[in-house]
């Protein structure tokens, strides 16, 4: 099986790759976040991710867009909705890039992080994988998550403070300055 396997991050990368590996599962990887941000953590989550494709010989493609303006528009008005929006916008990328590039299924990085909403994640993915034809396959890389911890300290790479979009960074380092205003995007 030839699998496509979105990254989300360098440190959420880790565990999964290592586990694809372990199965001997063949692989490439997909960097497209359109939705980190500002572009400053977009740039230095870009180069965590060069430099771990540098240390363990991963072949990575680029969809190198920073979207703003894109990831905005899909969920302004809609904030509690933000990450439906966000997996599926980079989803989709992912399984129509594994279809046209005759891949045999697709995955993400995202099944491994405690944060993310795991339930979501696949319930994206198998709709993904009903529209373009390709297998999302499915892995609770959720177990590794101290494993993957350790790794990312081990090699050095940029850790990151929140998720990735200008809501969970305003979520993330709002509660430490509690006299700003209007933080809970919950209320909209």
């Amino acid at each position: 099986m030839k699998t496509l396997l979105h990254l989300c991050c360098a440190n959420c990368s880790l565990y999964p790759v290592k586990t694809l590996r372990e199965r001997g599962i063949e692989f490439s990887a997909l960097w497209f976040n359109p939705n980190i941000h500002p572009l400053t953590e977009y740039i230095a989550r870009l180069e965590a991710v060069k430099t771990l494709q540098s240390h363990w010989s991963l072949d990575v493609r680029y969809e190198n867009r920073y979207g703003l303006v894109g990831f905005l528009r899909a969920v302004v008005n809609n904030e509690k909705d933000r990450c439906r929006h966000c997996y599926a916008m980079r989803l989709e990328e992912t399984a129509k890039t594994a279809r046209d590039g005759g891949f045999d299924s697709f995955s993400t990085t995202l099944l491994y992080s405690i944060y993310q909403n795991y339930g979501l994640i696949i319930e994206t993915g198998k709709a993904m994988e009903q529209k373009y034809g390709v297998e999302f396959y499915v892995e609770d890389f959720r177990k590794g998550w101290h494993a993957g911890i350790a790794m990312s300290k081990a090699i050095g790479l940029y850790r990151q403070k929140y998720c990735g979009c200008i809501y969970s960074e305003m979520e993330r380092f709002g509660k430490k300055g509690k006299d700003i205003k209007d933080i809970d995007v919950a209320d909209s």
